[in-house]
């Protein structure tokens, strides 16, 4: 395949709503995946193996931490830091993912709720991508009702016994640290906890044959009578309810990546469209073509102001969970689109890897499911609309609701977590 495509995607001059610091972000990110990313992440993606020899080079870009200031972090604005999630993920999904769990999950879980101890011993080398980490919510059973999460975390002499089990947690197989949501045994409440790379009782074991984010290692964990130090708890969670601190900059973060594969696949589209004829005119010529090109082109467009104005709100303190929701929901949904029309629009070429549109239509399958599938994101912001909780579980009528009644509905059984 020749080199990556110039971007020509940005047809309503977005990039005028940027500052000079997030242009800079953005430029010398692109600059970084269309030179040493690009030509090579193709095969990894078919391996399905994660790009190590890439780490030391993309730390040299200054991302880690992301908008963490402070213990070697760069303090970006949240713009700026999504300027490099849509520029990593417009050549792939993957990478994208990776730094996502490691600056907007993991790092900003201890950054936010960690200990002043944990900040200072952890952050620096994490922001220097020589420490990664990884984020553990999800379980076999609980994907979108993360709040009914049943790893448990007992006080033992000098610490906590973890036991559970954990899935899809990205980063998993070989990241230093993984951040682990418990539940306290004793009282309930929600806890997490750092747990360190060959403690005694972690398990992690790679999970295979997946469709998407090929490049991302994806584990299942097995905690069993996994024991850490008092000094492993975040002081700063004491329910389920403090996830939304984190997941408020994560889920917007996730809102921007589709944008960026969008902007990927578009480019592509358009200099295949120009360059490959048939019936003696180039693919260009041909009005059909031109009215799928010209849809993707809208999308990205519309896709891009939402996750921007999503931003801006977060910085003003007017975000609400359900816009939050709604934008995710939307910028998948398009983006989805956009991956379909242009595999449709390279046609053989479509399903191979070599030309980056295969790859990301599989990626875009991922991450329309991750932090919330598409369908719980859109009810969110239905109930918003509406004042009525699609998936909240009606009692039957004299019954009191069950601590499985209260699971489907997406409550934790704790009151305490819906305070």
């Amino acid at each position: 395949m020749s080199a990556f495509p110039p971007a020509t995607h940005d047809v309503f001059a977005l990039d005028q709503l940027l500052t000079d610091e997030e242009k800079e972000i953005k430029y010398r990110t692109r600059a970084f995946m269309e030179r040493e990313v690009a030509p090579i992440i193709a095969d990894y993606w078919e391996r399905a193996e994660f790009p190590h020899e890439l780490v030391p080079k993309l730390a040299k870009l200054r991302l880690g931490g992301a908008t963490l200031k402070g213990n070697g972090c760069p303090g970006q604005s949240l713009v700026g830091a999504a300027m490099a999630v849509i520029e990593i993920a417009r050549v792939d999904g993957s990478m994208s993912t990776f730094l996502m769990v490691h600056n907007s999950l993991a790092m900003l879980t201890i950054g936010l709720l960690g200990s002043e101890e944990q900040k200072t011993q952890l952050l620096p080398r994490m922001a220097t991508l020589e420490s990664v980490a990884a984020w553990a919510l999800t379980e076999p059973s609980n994907g979108s009702d993360a709040s009914a999460l049943t790893t448990s975390a007992k006080k033992v002499e000098g610490g906590w016994e973890l036991n559970g089990k954990k899935r899809w947690i990205g980063n998993a197989t070989f990241a230093e640290w993984i951040v682990i949501w418990a539940r306290r045994a004793d009282t309930g409440d929600v806890n997490a906890f750092l747990v360190k790379k060959g403690t005694p009782g972690l398990q992690t074991r790679k999970i295979e044959n997946k469709i998407a984010l090929r490049c991302v290692q994806n584990a299942d964990i097995r905690l069993e009578s996994c024991w850490v130090p008092d000094s492993a708890r975040l002081p700063g969670v004491n329910s389920f309810k403090d996830t939304n601190v984190v997941l408020a900059i994560s889920r917007i973060m996730v809102a921007w990546q589709p944008v960026g594969l969008a902007m990927g696949v578009y480019d592509m589209a358009n200099r295949y469209l120009r360059q490959r004829e048939q019936f003696g005119n180039p693919l260009a010529a041909y009005q059909i073509n031109q009215e799928k090109l010209q849809r993707m082109l809208g999308n990205i467009q519309a896709m891009t102001l939402m996750a921007w104005r999503l931003s801006k709100l977060y910085e003003q303190g007017k975000l609400d969970h359900a816009t939050s929701a709604m934008t995710k929901a939307w910028n998948t949904l398009r983006g989805r689109e956009v991956m379909a029309l242009g595999r449709e629009l390279l046609g053989g070429n479509g399903v191979v890897s070599d030309f980056l549109v295969a790859k990301s239509f599989n990626d875009m399958e991922a991450i329309f499911t991750y932090e919330g599938t598409y369908e719980v994101n859109a009810l969110v912001a239905g109930r918003q609309a509406t004042g009525i909780a699609a998936f909240k579980a009606l009692p039957k009528k004299g019954k009191k609701q069950s601590t499985a009644d209260l699971a489907m509905a997406g409550q934790s059984p704790n009151p305490k977590d819906q305070q």
